[in-house]
């Protein structure tokens, strides 16, 4: 064992430093710490799982890249139609990381009551689509079934059917306007088999599935016309770079157009979480140092006496530095282990019985998502050792110019 580790764990073990002058600042030393580290990883797992959470459910009502025919339309009401038959349907063969590609097709319209009306965007989607992650919002019923002939099955959200009184079973008239003949609506007569609750208001408030073969007929489509394709990625974190190769590999005539761009506003107000995360992390790191520098001069202080008869014994400065340095790890290491303790169990315990609500409206999620990453543990308690560690030479450069022979007289 080493001289310097030997006596940094003998002053770590010894009963003397309890009740000396640096015990409290010790304490507050690792307390700073472990509130440090549980501040970190509070923000990161929520912050990053909020960010995820709210990017999977955009994407399971859009997809993540929206194929459609190039015009000036920016609402999301398909106005003209595209070949179903298309190079990169059903799958894009020159494309690495592409996971499906199915065709949709939607038209506003209006549920109409005796006493209310709402209006809605009728989402036509064929049976290749992604239910799976629509699944998971279902909140009563289920997902609609479609065979060889037209179904007339549909899913509502939770929001249209309370202001309207609708429930799983009933029937719902819908009325869809046309652009020719006498302008007399449309009207299609729909069961309801299942309500969705996204958390997202920009899909509650509109947005109902059905069979695509309702939009063509009423739009007067063949059944080789489409209203657009929605392509699933295999990661997202490639979202912009597949978006730019998929838009080079799309035929002049029709255009692209990712869900970050669709949706700048939401995934604008999702980046400002990076910048807390960033923030928080720096103000915790500054804090907790600025309280093991001051631990690590009264340490110095209270064994000035001690450094003395090292350095006369012949230690060098750099060999008594470490013996503080070695304490000061000890401490940095005790308050990372109670943060981490604590941190993680508040994390876990909030994954698993979501006990910390957020308003949807505000949030679009009714609870605090949590997502925990093993290497994201890692690097936070990692960073914080090694930046604790460079700023701790700083002060322990004090040593050398401690000298032996005062030292020994200090008192």
């Amino acid at each position: 064992m080493k001289l310097e580790y030997f006596i940094a764990k003998r002053l770590v073990t010894t009963k003397n430093h309890k009740s000396s002058v640096s015990a409290p600042i010790i304490k507050i030393a690792i307390t700073a710490i472990a509130l440090g580290i549980i501040m970190m990883l509070v923000s990161v797992a929520t912050g990053l799982g909020l960010k995820h959470k709210i990017r999977d459910k955009i994407s399971a009502f859009s997809g993540h890249i929206v194929i459609t025919k190039y015009d000036s339309n920016t609402t999301d009401i398909t106005l003209k139609p595209i070949e179903l038959n298309q190079k990169f349907y059903p799958k894009f063969e020159n494309i690495d990381g592409v996971s499906k590609v199915q065709p949709f097709a939607s038209k506003a319209g209006i549920i109409r009551t005796e006493n209310a009306f709402e209006g809605i965007i009728y989402k036509g989607v064929t049976d290749e689509y992604q239910f799976d992650e629509i699944a998971e919002y279902i909140e009563e019923g289920r997902l609609p079934a479609f065979n060889e002939n037209m179904s007339n099955e549909i899913v509502l959200s939770t929001y249209i059917a309370n202001r309207l009184g609708f429930k799983v079973g009933d029937k719902v008239n819908t009325y869809f306007m046309k652009d020719w003949g006498n302008k007399v609506p449309n009207i299609r007569q729909f069961e309801i088999v299942g309500l969705y609750n996204s958390g997202l208001q920009q899909f509650d408030e509109n947005i109902m599935l059905g069979d695509l073969r309702h939009v063509q007929r009423l739009n007067r489509w063949t059944a080789n016309e489409v209203g657009g394709f929605e392509v699933i990625l295999k990661n997202f974190d490639e979202i912009e770079e597949k978006g730019s190769e998929i838009y080079l590999n799309l035929p002049s005539t029709v255009d692209s157009k990712t869900i970050v761009e669709k949706y700048a506003n939401i995934f604008g107000w999702l980046d400002m979480f990076d910048f807390n995360i960033k923030v928080i992390i720096i103000i915790m790191i500054v804090v907790a140092s600025i309280n093991m520098i001051v631990a690590l001069l009264v340490l110095i202080l209270e064994r000035t006496q001690m450094i003395g008869m090292l350095k006369a014994l012949g230690s060098t400065n750099w060999s008594v530095r470490k013996i503080f340095l070695y304490n000061a790890f000890y401490l940095i290491g005790k308050g990372l282990f109670y943060g981490n303790v604590i941190g993680l169990s508040m994390l876990f315990l909030q994954k698993y019985t979501g006990v910390v609500k957020l308003d949807p409206t505000s949030y679009y999620v009714r609870e605090a998502p949590v997502l925990i990453r093993f290497y994201d543990v890692i690097l936070l308690n990692a960073g914080v050792i090694v930046i604790a560690m460079l700023v701790l030479l700083i002060p322990s450069y004090l040593i050398t110019k401690i000298s032996p022979v005062k030292a020994i007289r200090y008192d």
